[in-house]
């Protein structure tokens, strides 16, 4: 294939990673994937691993696992771009999240690498609800979070991949920042509301304050780091007033809308996923 990208998806497997890498490789072009039990490995505790997934790579999609505002995570792309710069890597394309500040530093490491590079700032993803830690609440039928009347342009993990890719592909989009949302501002309950009508079922939600909800996270033996992390995500990321903006980055990308949030409800429902059995 002419101009054939050799690319690393780290992450290959997680929300956006699978689709960026299937989405790649049905274009033609050459994907390696970025995990623990790939070939080579790519393992984010350990940099030993990276150089080995980097040898023989044009470009590489970063997503961090679990959040690039987490502790460790700054010097982790630090390193990361540098051997990349060793390996030969030419541009690095980032996902990174609309209003945290601390991943506006993991930013700035790649903005200013001297590689051509592409910062995806997504929203909160619609699969959060179907594929994360808002999931089993959900087929419970019993959903409590804080919050409650922040809302949300979530926007979807289909949409986010097909920006990725396209800022892996062409150079039009080098040293751009992109801002990805959908085309709705929801609150949880207005989340809730839509997926208990499209499946049919009676899902109650309740508001909670922060501090109750991060006290049942610790009872129920939740690890530390991700309680930490949930707990700053949904006072500083939620209660940052720009995170309820509303963008045109994907339309402006990719000629289209974005997926809207009831979209993406119709589907997830029609493949059962909210379907209490599913828990079994």
């Amino acid at each position: 294939m002419k101009n054939q990208s050799k690319v690393l998806v780290i992450g290959g497997t997680g929300k956006t990673g699978r689709k960026v890498a299937k989405k790649l490789t049905e274009k033609g072009h050459k994907v390696r994937i970025g995990s623990r039990n790939a070939t080579p490995s790519f393992n984010w505790d350990d940099s030993t691993t990276w150089s080995n997934a980097l040898t023989d790579i044009d470009k590489v999609y970063i997503t961090f696992q679990p959040d690039l505002a987490v502790p460790g995570a700054l010097k982790a792309i630090e390193e990361l771009t540098k051997q990349a710069k060793r390996c030969g890597v030419k541009k690095l394309v980032l996902l990174s999240g609309k209003g945290e500040r601390e991943a506006e530093l993991c930013e700035q490491v790649v903005i200013h690498s001297g590689l051509d590079f592409t910062i995806v700032r997504a929203s909160w993803f619609n699969q959060n609800f179907s594929e994360s830690f808002f999931l089993e609440p959900i087929l419970e039928g019993f959903v409590a979070l804080p919050q409650a009347n922040v809302k949300v342009p979530y926007v979807d993990t289909e949409d986010i991949a097909e920006v990725a890719v396209a800022a892996l592909l062409n150079n039009e989009h080098n040293g751009k920042i992109y801002q990805l949302t959908g085309p709705r501002a929801l609150t949880f309950e207005d989340v809730i509301s839509e997926i208990g009508q499209v499946t049919g079922r009676d899902i109650a939600f309740t508001p909670i304050a922060l501090p109750a909800y991060v006290n049942v996270m610790k009872q129920q033996g939740v690890p530390s780091d991700f309680v930490w992390l949930i707990e700053y995500l949904f006072s500083e990321v939620l209660g940052n007033p720009s995170n309820s903006e509303i963008t045109n980055d994907i339309e402006l990308v990719l000629g289209r809308k974005p997926i809207d949030f009831l979209d993406y409800v119709r589907e997830t429902s029609a493949k059962g996923v909210w379907h209490p059995k599913t828990l079994a």
